[in-house]
Parts: C-alpha cells; structure tokens; sequence
C-alpha cells in the first residue's frame, strides 16, 4: 500500500513481490522457454508478470551470470509484436521507460527533454509541457482555503470572467499548486461559476491545450479514474491503442493498478479484464489480464 498527495486513499497494486522468491531458477525458466525451436511464450509470462520490477531485474542479472546472455536481448530476438513491447516494458525500470516513451512520443532522441519539447511543439501547449517537465509542484499536503478562493478567483477571470482567455494564470496554478490545494481550488470554483472546471476548460480551450489541462485537472481530481478512462478510450472504436494499454498496465501495476480496475468497472459498469479480453490480440492479452490479478 501507498499513499502521497496525489491520492484521497491508499493505493491497491496488482503484482506484489513474489515470496518466496528464487531468481536462479527463474532465470532456468526463462532460458528453459527460449532455448530449442520455438518459444514459450505462457513460461515467460508466467514468470515475469509475477514478479516486482527490482525481482525481474534481479533475475536479469542471475541470467547473465549463469548464461553469459543478456535476458533482455533474448527476449527482443525470440518475441515480436506487442507482446514483445510489453515484455520489454517489464523489464525496464520506470524511469528510463518513461523517458523512452517521451522520446518516441517526439521521435527525437539525443536531446534533453526541455528542448525535446520547445522543437515538437508550439504556442500555449508547449509552454504548458515545458512547465510540467520542469517538475515544479509544491508536495505540501496542507491545504491553504483563503489561497484557494483567491485561485479560484483569478481562473474564473483570466477564462469564463473575461473576452480572451490568460493561458499564463492557468498553467501557474494548475502546474504548480499541490493536488490536494487544486482539489480545494475546483470545490472553490464550482461555487464561482457554478460549473466544473473541466467544463469551463472544455468551452475556453480546443486542442492539445485543451487536452492537456484536462488531464491535469482529471489527475489531480482522481488519478484512478483519469487512468481508467484512458484505459476505456484506448479499447473504443475499432481496434485497440495496444501502446496506451501497455503503458498504463505496466506502469501502475505495482502502484494501484487493483484501484484503477474497480474505478473502470464503477465508471463503465463492465470488468476491465472483459474488455481487454475482447478487444485484444493473443498473447498480449493474457500478459496484461495475468497482470490484473
């Protein structure tokens, strides 16, 4: 369990630290499902998607040691599609997987993130992504009332309050404020406008921009709910955003992946192990529901 600002409660994740744990014969599993003809594909996800980051990790370096084979190079070679991406996913500490996303998101690589951001993007957006990269959020869980009304305030002036909207004011507060202050900021709101300010964001915005502060908004309102709504957009339509599922189910699995899952059946009245049942392809498939439980 966990819990931070970001959170109303603790958090649920769905893959724990196996216990008891043997990483020597992982690893034999792992070589065992690689070597010969063919690839056992069930063996692989058996182990890896019951395993913690730091104990997949570890069973990467017993690889290593007893096979003089780098485990993650062997997985690229016998797997392919997206059941490979989410392997390798797996294996990747979050970070760094992170910062692959975001270059491939901008299919630029070798330059720093800030200026990653200022050549793919223009206008308030970019500004909007170079704020939020620059990781500036106050963390005091305090909650300050007569700072928040006065928030409130300058948000309804600078878009429903005026001609024009001061782009400037709402990446100030929403970029900065802590997520606990910007929920008291929304309750504060809704008493200025009467309305949400997802709503008045949706009326003064178009675009990225105006995607971009919803999902700043929807975060800090309730980050499970956010996720479990991109998770249902990810599977509408025709076919599936595999990348979007991949990312979500892989990076909260061991944070609060198991809250994410009931908020989705609250939302959408339907499991989202159904869904992902239904909407995706073969072996991917079993990895992620594995990882739901």
């Amino acid at each position: 369990m966990a819990s931070s600002q970001y959170y109303h409660v603790q958090c649920t994740p769905t893959v724990y630290p196996a216990d008891p744990f043997n990483p020597e014969e992982d690893a034999q599993l792992l070589r065992t499902a690689m070597k010969g003809f063919g690839t056992d594909e069930q063996a692989i996800l058996d182990v890896l998607s019951k395993r913690g980051i730091v104990q997949r990790l570890e069973i990467a370096d017993k690889f290593k040691t007893m096979f003089g084979k780098d485990l993650v190079s062997d997985l690229k070679s016998e797997l392919g599609g997206n059941f490979e991406k989410a392997i390798i996913a797996l294996m990747t500490p979050l970070p760094e997987y992170f910062a692959k996303e975001l270059n491939n998101a901008m299919s630029v690589y070798g330059n720093e993130l800030e200026e990653d951001l200022k050549g793919d993007t223009s206008g308030h957006f970019k500004r909007l992504l170079v704020s939020l990269s620059c990781a500036s959020r106050n963390e005091d869980p305090n909650i300050d009332v007569a700072a928040a009304v006065e928030d409130a305030e300058r948000l309804f002036q600078a878009g429903e309050g005026q001609w024009g909207t001061e782009e400037s004011t709402f990446n100030q507060i929403l970029i900065t404020k802590s997520f606990p202050q910007l929920r008291r900021i929304f309750q504060e709101y809704e008493k200025i406008s009467g309305k949400s300010l997802e709503e008045a964001i949706e009326r003064e915005f178009s675009g990225a921009l105006e995607k971009g502060y919803l999902a700043v908004v929807k975060c800090a309102r309730d980050k499970t709910a956010y996720f479990a709504e991109r998770l249902h957009d990810s599977m509408a339509g025709i076919g599936s955003d595999d990348a979007t599922l991949i990312r979500i189910i892989v990076t909260r699995s061991e944070i609060d992946l198991g809250d994410i899952k009931d908020a989705y059946e609250n939302m959408y009245g339907k499991s989202l192990a159904g869904d992902i049942d239904s909407e995706v392809a073969a072996a991917m498939k079993k990895l992620l529901i594995s990882m739901l439980y």
